[in-house]
C-alpha cells in the first residue's frame, strides 16, 4: 500500500505488527503504553513493587504526552523533554521481579528507536490520540446504530467519512466545498468527484 521506498516523517502506532512494514520511522503511542500500565495496578492491587511502579511511571508517561502541547519554547521544550526521557531510562532499568513490570520494561529496553522519537522532533507527538479522537465519531455511530446492514453500506460509509474528515483538514468551509462538489455531480456525473473535492475550487451550481 505504501510502496517501497522510505517514507518521510513519522508513524505513530500502536504496537499492532502490521506497522512493522510500514517504510517509515516509528513512534510507539505512550497513550496505549499508559493504559497497560494503569491496568498493572489494577490487576495487582495488593504488589507493593507494582505498586511503586506504577506510580512513579505512569506520570513519566503523561508528562512526555503533555509536554508537546504545553505553551513553551523550543529552547525549553528540548531540554524538558530529555529530562523526561532520562527519567523513564531510569525507571525501565531499575531493576524488577515481578513479571509485569518486566513485560513494560522489555518494551522499552527492546524498542528504543521506536520510543524516543517525540524527544528528538517536537512534531512528533508521544501518543496518537488525534487519530483516535478523529475515529470516534464514527466508532460511536457504528455503536449506537447497530453498524452498516452490509458491506456496500459498510464500505460508503468508509469512504464518505474518509473524504469528509480530510476535506475538514484541508479547508476551512469544507461543508460548502463538499455540497458544491456534489451538487455539480448531480448536473454532470462524468466530471472528477476528486477534483471538485480536492484540486480546484467546485463551481458554484445555477440556481433556477
Amino acid at each position: 500500500m505504501f510502496g517501497e521506498d522510505p517514507l518521510p516523517g513519522d508513524l505513530v502506532v500502536d504496537r499492532y505488527h502490521a506497522y512493522n512494514k510500514a517504510p517509515c520511522r516509528l513512534q510507539y503511542c505512550y497513550s496505549h503504553l499508559l493504559r497497560e500500565v494503569k491496568d498493572l495496578r489494577k490487576e495487582f492491587p495488593d504488589e507493593a513493587e507494582v505498586q511503586s511502579f506504577v506510580g512513579t511511571f505512569a506520570p513519566l508517561l503523561a508528562d512526555a504526552m503533555s509536554l508537546r502541547g504545553l505553551p513553551i519554547s523550543d529552547t525549553q521544550f528540548y531540554p524538558d523533554a530529555k529530562r523526561t526521557k532520562q527519567a523513564i531510562l531510569e525507571a525501565v532499568e531499575h531493576s524488577a521481579s515481578h513479571p509485569g513490570i518486566q513485560y513494560i520494561q522489555d518494551i522499552f529496553r527492546r524498542n528504543p528507536e521506536r520510543m524516543y522519537r517525540w524527544v528528538e522532533d517536537r512534531n512528533v507527538p508521544a501518543d496518537n490520540n488525534l487519530a483516535e479522537r478523529t475515529l470516534r465519531p464514527l466508532v460511536i455511530a457504528r455503536k449506537v446504530s447497530f453498524g452498516s446492514q452490509s458491506d456496500a453500506g459498510a464500505k460508503t460509509r468508509e469512504i464518505l467519512m474518509s473524504v469528509v474528515v480530510t476535506l475538514k483538514q484541508r479547508f476551512d468551509d469544507f461543508q460548502t466545498r463538499f455540497k458544491n462538489a456534489l451538487d455539480c455531480l448531480a448536473k454532470n456525473p462524468n466530471l472528477d468527484p476528486y477534483d471538485l473535492l480536492f484540486k480546484q475550487d467546485p463551481p458554484q451550481p445555477a440556481h433556477n
